[in-house]
């Protein structure tokens, strides 16, 4: 309907994929550590194959570098002002003794030596404020949580890499007047070390077959601005904190974007090998929940795939070929339903259309069921599945109504076994010719229809089902009851051929979902 006055949005087509550039990303988080329960800044390096997490640290820059990455300075105090630094922590934190901060243009800052989060190891003449005092330091790269500088502090870039942040004010101040200060020394020799903190390379995580995760551990709970990164090994990032939804969105949408596109170039590898019926449509890690909701049981991770004449479900990523015998379980993939959860997204239609194609980053989601697929099965089984991301979701859709397309296009038709008022019959649903009924014994068939003329069906739930024809010469409604041991893999069979079919005449989905070797 058309308003007056109002321009009506441009209708958006749907594509076939959704082609995403590879994401190059850096920037500050915070790692949690369950095991220490402490948080501290990290650098995320994000390039096409690697996650990478950068500690900080303090490396030599010139001259030679002491051994066990301990530095011993010696502080001189000045008549006016007193060494330039405050120190927290000790055995009733349970934590070393830590510099907490440094004061500019005090004995401290000049040695450059010394560092915020440097550990004091050994000291000398600090308790009887000698003249000169001698500590020895080694710098903590995960510096307990009441220490840490905060989020986004200033990189060991810039001139105030070693001036802490009023949280550290509170500490121990071996300082005197710091109004006044002693003129400058001047600078030390050439050959004497010279320090400064960088951004080093601590943990680098594959990201082919890698997942991310934004929940609890075995759980459905969604994490506030966090998430985690695991990597095919078993490795994986700890929790990474971050300080805005959106930045944690960000962030997941650039490592997913990344993971996916390996897993595509994977994809291609594995079919340049495999004959056209057995070639893989999509592959890919998902939350898996428990069936029926079941309460006391944990979700758990699994990697499904779309292969050939089949849907996989695997606890880990096939690597060699004899993997892919070992899935947890599989089913022929005309015989099951795939379905999607309800999705909530903004008021707006057009930006939920945006979000669903995947054009939109996702928002953070209200409930449980967001983001959820099922997969139907046989005797009303199911399994259900939850993805991070809408663009996750449209792909697994699109995927399942290609890799269902082109199985029904290569087996053409399918056959049960049945039984009507007493009689074993043979119940076939046929792509060219529709359906048809023989005895078990004769090829010659008892009845036979077209797609189009099945109007309706009604089953028990059980066994027995309805389907109801219309005669094409009388226009008469023909209702045939059938019985099958598992009418539900007959059910959905008969919904993919119908599906197929459709999709058949339709010719943007036949070009953008043709067989493999016409696309």
């Amino acid at each position: 309907m058309n308003v007056t006055g109002k321009q009506q949005p441009e209708l958006i087509e749907r594509p076939a994929s959704l082609p995403v550039p590879t994401s190059t990303k850096s920037g500050i988080a915070l790692l949690y550590n369950e095991e220490t329960n402490n948080t501290y800044d990290v650098c995320l390096k994000l390039t096409k194959e690697l996650l990478t997490i950068q500690k900080l640290d303090v490396v030599c820059t010139s001259g030679s570098e002491s051994p066990a990455n301990h530095r011993t300075v010696v502080l001189r105090r000045q008549a006016a002002g007193g060494l330039g630094l405050s120190i927290k922590g000790g055995a009733e934190h349970n934590v070393p003794v830590v510099i907490s901060k440094i004061f500019k243009d005090q004995v401290a800052d000049r040695t450059g030596k010394l560092f915020v989060g440097d550990a004091v190891l050994q000291v000398h003449l600090l308790r009887t404020a000698g003249d000169e005092v001698t500590v020895t330091v080694r710098y903590l790269r995960e510096v307990p949580s009441f220490l840490k500088l905060p989020l986004g502090s200033p990189g060991p870039s810039t001139d105030h890499s070693r001036v802490s942040s009023p949280l550290f004010d509170s500490g121990v101040h071996l300082n005197g007047n710091g109004n006044n200060t002693a003129p400058s020394p001047p600078p030390p020799p050439a050959d004497k070390p010279r320090y400064e903190k960088r951004w080093l390379d601590a943990v680098p995580l594959p990201l082919l077959m890698a997942r991310v995760s934004r929940c609890k551990a075995a759980t459905d709970q969604l994490r506030s601005n966090c998430l985690d990164v695991f990597a095919l090994d078993g490795a994986s990032t700890n929790i990474l904190q971050f300080c805005t939804a959106a930045e944690s969105t960000d962030w997941l949408q650039a490592i997913s974007t990344n993971i996916n596109e390996l897993t595509q170039e994977n994809i291609k590898m594995i079919n340049k090998y495999c004959p056209s019926d057995d070639q893989t449509v999509h592959m890919g890690w998902t939350c898996g929940s428990p069936e029926g909701g079941a309460a006391g049981r944990a979700s758990a991770f699994k990697f499904l795939a779309l292969r050939g004449p089949h849907f996989y479900i695997f606890r880990s990523p096939p690597i060699s070929a004899a993997d892919w015998g070992q899935a947890e379980t599989t089913y022929n993939l005309y015989e099951v339903l795939f379905k999607v959860h309800k999705l909530w997204m903004a008021e707006d239609c057009w930006l939920q259309a945006r979000l669903y194609l995947g054009l939109e980053h996702s928002p953070e989601q209200r409930d449980n069921e967001s983001l959820c697929f099922s997969i139907l099965v046989g005797h009303g089984q199911s399994h259900t599945f939850r993805v991070e991301l809408a663009s996750d979701l449209a792909t697994w859709e699109k995927s399942f109504q290609r890799a269902v397309f082109w199985e029904v296009q290569r087996i053409r038709s399918k056959s049960y076994m049945c039984s009507s008022q007493g009689s074993v019959l043979s119940f076939t649903v046929d792509f060219g010719s529709g359906f048809s009924c023989a005895e078990g014994s004769s090829k010659t068939a008892l009845w036979r229809y077209k797609f189009s003329q099945l109007k309706g069906s009604s089953d028990d739930g059980k066994t027995r089902v309805k389907l109801l024809f219309k005669n094409a010469e009388s226009n008469q409604i023909e209702m045939k009851e059938l019985e099958f041991a598992n009418l539900t893999a007959v059910l959905h069979c008969i919904h993919s051929f119908i599906a197929a079919k459709v999709a058949s005449v339709d010719p943007l989905f036949v070009c953008s979902h043709g067989l493999p070797g016409h696309t």
